[in-house]
Parts: structure tokens; sequence; C-alpha cells
């Protein structure tokens, strides 16, 4: 698919599986369809965070992206993540996506630098790998500060030479980088869109970013593209009235003990809304109380979203 914008909002969706763990497949295409049917929503993200990628056999990845490609057919793009570790397993994912019909490519760093860190050059010579690989556009996937594997300014600018390069997620979580970096970003790479991907500061980052590629998205994108029209009119006492009624939302999904629950979170939200059958999580992701359920239904009534 030529011409990708990379712009409004794109879901990171989830992966539905049956009870016994195994890959839904109707579920996953009904879900799909649901998601193209969302006016604002301009791409759909597969085998990310929030679709638990790292989960998924080899087979699986290709198969979401197929399977989410026949779907969507011309009308979206299909952005898949890859992550192997070494450059030679994430350039096997990568060529592994393109073949299996994605239209571009979110480069999550080597999971090894999440601990110690990577050397100069080191993401370069990722980034490269996978464009070869592939000939798919690329996502720089930036990750939070907090982690090793974050990219300090240097390094963003750097990989934005690369050829393919063309749109960076944004999730430091840090605002202080958020509000310094990205004006060195947009004067050196005017053409380059910028997505929030923090997803608990959302009413902060939408109003300078292009677009939204948040897991937030794969539970509540209406509220999503509401929320990111409002900043782009620059209508601030909108954009606060979606925020606020996202809040206690907010709370029961992403503040919990572990940011990996949103996950199991957000899918027992889509079984409240009727949008998959089954909230189940593959390990080593756990299951939460069922009481998270009703907590989650409440929140999303409050949001002005209607369950069954």
């Amino acid at each position: 698919m030529a011409g990708i914008k990379f712009q409004g909002v794109l879901p990171a969706t989830i992966t539905p599986f049956t009870p016994e763990g195994e890959l839904d497949r109707s579920g996953l295409q009904s879900y799909v369809d649901w998601m193209k049917s969302i006016p604002g929503v301009t791409g759909l993200v597969v085998n990310g965070h929030a679709g638990e990628g790292s989960s998924l056999t080899r087979e699986e990845r290709a198969e979401v992206i197929r399977l989410t490609k026949q779907v969507v057919g011309d009308g979206l793009p299909v952005i898949a993540g890859v992550g192997g570790d070494g450059s030679r397993v994430v350039a096997a994912e990568a060529a592994d996506a393109a073949a299996a019909g994605a239209d571009a490519l979110l480069v999550f760093p080597a999971s090894s630098w999440l601990r110690f860190g990577y050397q100069e050059g080191a993401p370069q010579e990722r980034y490269r790998a996978v464009r070869a690989a592939s000939g798919l556009p690329l996502i720089l996937f930036n990750f939070p500060d907090e982690t090793r594997a974050t990219y300090k300014l240097d390094t963003i600018l750097a990989l934005l030479e690369i050829d393919g390069v063309v749109a960076i997620k944004d999730g430091t979580r840090n605002m202080i980088r958020w509000d310094t970096e990205l004006p060195v970003i947009r004067q050196r790479f005017p053409g380059v869109p910028v997505l929030t991907c923090q997803d608990e500061f959302l009413l902060h980052t939408m109003w300078e970013a292009d677009g939204a590629l948040v897991g937030y998205g794969a539970l509540v994108p209406e509220l999503m593209v509401e929320l990111l029209a409002a900043a782009r009119r620059h209508d601030y006492d909108a954009a606060k009235a979606v925020y606020d009624r996202m809040a206690p939302l907010t709370k029961v999904v992403y503040h919990r003990a572990s940011h990996i629950e949103s996950t199991a979170a957000m899918k027992m939200g889509l079984v409240k809304r009727g949008l998959i059958p089954s909230d189940t999580v593959r390990p080593p992701l756990m299951p939460l109380d069922p009481m998270v359920a009703e907590e989650v239904a409440a929140a999303l009534k409050a949001a002005g979203i209607e369950t069954v």
C-alpha cells in the first residue's frame, strides 16, 4: 500500500484466543471488521504488546497479519510489530510479515537492550537489517525512558536518516523529553509523523502529535478519535471533557500492579462490549480477578460506551 500517511488513530489491536488459549480466527476477523468500521481509525497495528505478539508462534504472527489484511483489504494499512532479539531473527520476522501482507513494520528494540542497553550504532544496524529483509516502511519505536532501550535524541536523529524509517512512535513517558526533543525532530525532519503511544499522558501529547498509535485504541478507538480530533482543533475544553470521561477507565486499565495487565483488562472490556467471546490471555500474562471485569464495565459506562 503506497502513500501511508501514519496519521490519525492507529490502534494496537489485541489478539483474541479461545478459552483453551488457541488463536481465535473467527473472533479476530469479527473484531477487525468492527475496528475498520470506526471513522477516524487510519490503520491497524498487530503483533504488538497489546496483541501479545511475543506469545505468538512464528506461524501465528504471520496468520494474524494475513487474517487482518483479508478483512481490511486496501481500506486500511496493516502495521506489524517485529521484535526478535538478534538482527537475523528480527530480519526473518520482518520478511515473514512482508510475505504475509503487512504494509509497514513497527520495529521494537532488541529485548536484551531493556536491561543491558545497546552499543553505539546497534540500533541503526537493526533498522537497516529489517529494511533490507522486508522493503517495507518502518516506524521507529522509542521505548520508555525508564528502560535502557530508550533512544536518546542523537540516536533518534540518526535512525531517521535511514532509508525507510518514516515515522516515530514515542513512548518515552517523559514529558520533559517530549517538550524539548519534539521541536528538534520537527525542525530536522518536518515531514516525519510523530505518533504518541503514551496512554497515560494522552491529554498532554495529543496537541503536538500527528496521531496516536496506542494500545488503548484496541478497547475504545472511538474515544481516541474524539480526543485526537479535539486536540487537532485546538479545542482544549472538548479534549479535557473526553479525557475526564475516560479517567475511570484509564485507572482500571492502566493504573494496575503491572502495566502489562492492561491487555488482560482490555480483553475483559471487549467481552463486556460484545466484541470478542473470551478474555483469555496467554502466559506469561495471567488472568485477572473476575471482579476487574465489572470495574471495567462500570468505567466503560461512565465513559459513555455501551456494554452488553
